[in-house]
């Protein structure tokens, strides 16, 4: 790993030097290029001259106790040594977590779809609850939240939306909520007191840089049209909504939240983007016929994975036999205790 470290190093060497020449800055596709890789490259480098400065510290400290010192000098050389052994260990563990990717993936951000599925307008009222359970939850952990495109029902839930979710450990904490999510509880329309079931399904995508998932503008068909609400009520007199489909995948797109076309069109391919490497990622597993890193959950979106049940107010998640009766505050975004099950889980499944 040290050796790994070493030829990372040299390549940020090498791009100090290449981001200092003129004919680089001159060409700014290249230096965005070479500078999204320098910045990539820090944190590995700051960790691994941390690394070495303590590696030349505990080093020093083993000269220096080579020769006779009165009791106390000793006794304060050999604590400090033992901390300097600690430090070392925790940025050699660092160091190691900055090259397992699964590492990486838990530290991106994230584009979460909720979709309204069997229950009609109990079914969006419920993807509505859940939208709010995640935006909660986003807000204790002080991950930032972004509405990218949604689809307001009449009676105040959603039959889709999509959102992002910035922040550290985001994708670490959320990224086994896709799958079926199914409620049951009596509906406030339901006069009889007769408990419904409906359902809404859930899909994180992890969401990649631009450079990661390159489009290629011929495979785009782009189609603009006038915004609207629920019930077909105007949001704008404009053209600004935009619908992309990716002709070779028949990916579709739509987004129409914002006023201007451009913000659509941005977010749309953010969406896209994410969708895209989504997709990547179920072809190649589809080929080499293997499971999810862990066996969790198969990633099926179609897959029963929870039940939020009003009259026991439970909560169980079907894939680890894990079960909660504090349903109120888990949809009031305390979801630390489920995460931290289903992290436990995914732990205890990668040591078999």
């Amino acid at each position: 790993m040290l050796e790994k470290f070493a030829q990372i190093e040299k390549r940020f060497l090498e791009l100090e030097t290449l981001l200092s020449r003129k004919e680089i800055i001159a060409d700014k596709a290249q230096y965005q290029k070479l500078a999204k890789e320098y910045a990539d490259l820090t944190p590995r480098v700051n960790i691994y001259r941390a690394y070495q400065s303590v590696v030349r510290q505990k080093e020093d400290l083993e000269k220096l106790l080579e020769d006779k010192h009165d009791k106390e000098f000793e006794a304060l050389a050999r604590a400090e040594k033992e901390d300097l052994q600690k430090k070392q260990e925790e940025l050699f563990r660092q160091m190691d977590d900055l090259l397992n990717p699964q590492t990486q993936d838990d530290n991106k951000n994230l584009i979460i779809e909720i979709r309204a599925g069997t229950g009609g307008e109990e079914a969006s009222l419920f993807a509505g609850d859940l939208y709010r359970m995640y935006v909660k939850y986003a807000d204790r952990q002080g991950w930032k939240v972004e509405v990218m495109s949604s689809n307001a029902s009449g009676t105040g839930g959603f039959k889709e939306v999509i959102f992002s979710i910035k922040g550290k450990g985001a994708a670490k904490r959320l990224k086994w909520e896709s799958g079926a999510h199914r409620v049951q509880r009596v509906p406030s329309t339901e006069a009889s007191g007769r408990i419904h079931t409906s359902a809404a399904t859930v899909a994180v995508l992890f969401e990649p840089e631009e450079v990661e998932v390159k489009i290629d503008p011929s495979d785009l068909i782009i189609d603009v049209y006038r915004s609207s609400g629920p019930g077909g009520q105007s949001v704008n007199t404009t053209e600004s909504a935009i619908r992309l489909t990716h002709k070779p995948t028949g990916i579709v797109v739509t987004c129409q939240d914002e006023r201007s076309q451009l913000k659509n069109r941005l977010k749309a391919m953010r969406v896209l983007r994410a969708r895209l490497l989504d997709h990547q990622i179920q072809q190649n597993f589809e080929k080499t016929s293997q499971d999810r890193k862990a066996k969790i959950g198969t990633g099926d979106r179609s897959e029963k994975i929870r039940t939020y049940n009003f009259s026991d107010r439970r909560v169980t998640d079907h894939r680890i036999g894990f079960t909660s009766h504090q349903l109120i505050n888990i949809l009031d975004g305390n979801l630390d205790e489920l995460t931290e099950a289903l992290i436990q889980a995914e732990k205890q499944e990668a040591l078999k």
